[in-house]
């Protein structure tokens, strides 16, 4: 069984997840359950598909996990542009947020690739 903690991918998922929680503390009250609940949802989901990926069988079983994780990390892109062109996070906060889901989206591909013996 793997120690998903121990996973690059995981790590840098979960610091970025709480990046997003403390950006998006201050969208409007009214998006609760709407922007502020998906962009928090699609940030958590990548860790959420890791970690249950890293507990399966094979490393097909936990590459289709990785694969899950990167369609999270596209919805959690979107999340951020939408955000941003609603002004609800600085551009600044933009920049950098994306810049790291970037980094996070090739390390995830890497693992998928590694993990189909690519």
């Amino acid at each position: 069984m793997r120690d998903f903690k121990k996973f690059e991918v995981w790590q840098l998922s979960h610091k970025l997840t709480l990046k997003v929680y403390k950006s998006s503390q201050g969208f409007p009250k009214e998006e609760i359950f709407g922007v502020t609940s998906q962009i928090r949802r699609s940030f958590a989901s990548i860790g959420y598909n890791i970690s249950e990926g890293s507990g399966r069988n094979s490393d097909k079983e936990f590459a289709n996990f990785i694969n899950i994780a990167l369609g999270s990390s596209n919805e959690a892109e979107n999340q951020l542009i939408l955000s941003k062109d609603l002004e609800f996070l600085a551009e600044k906060d933009f920049q950098n947020l994306s810049e790291e889901l970037t980094i996070l989206k090739k390390k995830l591909v890497a693992l998928w690739n590694r993990l189909n013996g690519n």
